[in-house]
């Protein structure tokens, strides 16, 4: 194919389709779980795992998750709790919560089905124009077209489009080239090609340009601007936050409490969390703590510092509160825990005289 200039007229548009398809044939993924027997339900969960989170880490969340809750059912029957606990540790734990919503509406509304058309599709929590796109034309072969992060960034090289992306003038040319380049005809192996060709040479660093099938006609690559597409936004400073979080444990039971649904680790179990030291010490009311060396962790907006406070001492009743509990040890280590939280219990183990302390001790 020769440079791809706009508009595309319909000869372009059948050669680009053709090379595509022909690049997935020979090099695209064709053996990734979610691509056994495509039903809308199993596509569904593959492309909400996939959303800011990379197919080798998805993999083994998927299968496991696919065991437990097989079918739409299943999912919409169970508790947000035991969804949460086979999501810890993927992140953007929303994503789980809206998963269980929409389970449990499909369930009531449509006939225990995901919908078959994109507007009922985007009307469900956590499914947006492209997830709704890309779950009808995989699972049900319809002509949706979608433009993930790595369509935007394979569309945004071969065409050089100027500018953050995100933009309203920039996502109306990328809607309207993505609907102009999807055919009618195997129009689910060409969602899939797109999304391959973005995630396995087309990526956002060190791309394989040497490989695509676009070589001859990527605008970017024969201008020798590659790197310069997306185009960068400018970065913003990570602001860095503290919260002090109280690991208290009587024998072998810890005190835990359920987030709550909005802000960080919504509807997940974790110690009781307070944002200064005297929030904590008040709350300890004189009882001998440890706090310990800070633990960071970062999520895609800020910093935090995580500040261990260790008690060891026979659980008060003014502590626990409607959102609290006293769980022994094989109830915690099964939670849906948020992976810091994890690590940290981990290093300190189930016994109460486990692990170094380390910081500051408070008497």
């Amino acid at each position: 194919m020769t440079s791809l200039l706009l508009p595309l007229n319909q000869s372009q548009i059948d050669q680009f389709q053709a090379c595509l398809l022909a690049w997935f044939d020979k090099h695209g993924r064709h053996d990734l779980p979610w691509q056994e027997n495509k039903t809308p339900y199993r596509v569904w969960i593959s492309e909400i795992m996939l959303q800011q989170t990379q197919v080798k880490t998805v993999i083994p969340y998927y299968q496991k998750f696919m065991t437990s809750f097989p079918t739409l059912s299943e999912l919409a029957n169970a508790t947000q709790d035991e969804v949460l606990s086979h999501w810890s540790g993927l992140g953007y734990y929303s994503r789980a919560r809206n998963l269980h919503k929409t389970a449990m509406i499909a369930q009531n509304e449509f006939n225990g089905d995901l919908p078959d058309n994109l507007d009922d599709m985007m009307s469900l929590p956590g499914i947006g124009r492209s997830t709704a796109g890309a779950i009808l034309a995989i699972s049900r072969r319809m002509r949706t077209p979608i433009q993930d992060g790595n369509v935007r960034r394979v569309l945004s090289r071969l065409f050089t489009i100027e500018g953050d992306l995100t933009k309203a003038n920039n996502q109306k040319q990328l809607w309207e080239l993505a609907d102009t380049l999807t055919p009618e005809k195997r129009v689910d192996d060409y969602t899939q090609a797109i999304m391959d060709l973005g995630a396995t040479l087309c990526t956002r660093t060190n791309p394989d340009c040497s490989k695509c099938p676009f070589i001859k006609s990527c605008n970017a690559y024969l201008q020798d601007r590659v790197t310069e597409f997306p185009n960068k936004k400018p970065k913003k400073s990570t602001p860095l936050k503290t919260e002090y979080f109280l690991f208290w444990y009587d024998s072998d039971q810890l005190l835990m409490e359920k987030r709550p649904q909005t802000g960080i680790w919504g509807g997940l179990w974790a110690p009781p969390s307070y944002v200064s030291k005297e929030e904590v010490l008040n709350r300890l009311n004189g009882t001998k703590s440890t706090f310990r060396a800070p633990y960071r962790h970062v999520f895609s907006h800020y910093k935090l510092d995580i500040v261990p406070v260790v008690v060891h001492s026979p659980k008060p009743t003014a502590v626990a509160d409607s959102n609290s509990r006293w769980l022994p040890a094989d109830d915690w280590l099964k939670a849906g825990l948020p992976t810091p939280i994890k690590k940290i219990i981990d290093s300190m183990g189930t016994s109460p005289n486990t692990g170094p302390d380390i910081g500051i001790t408070n008497d």
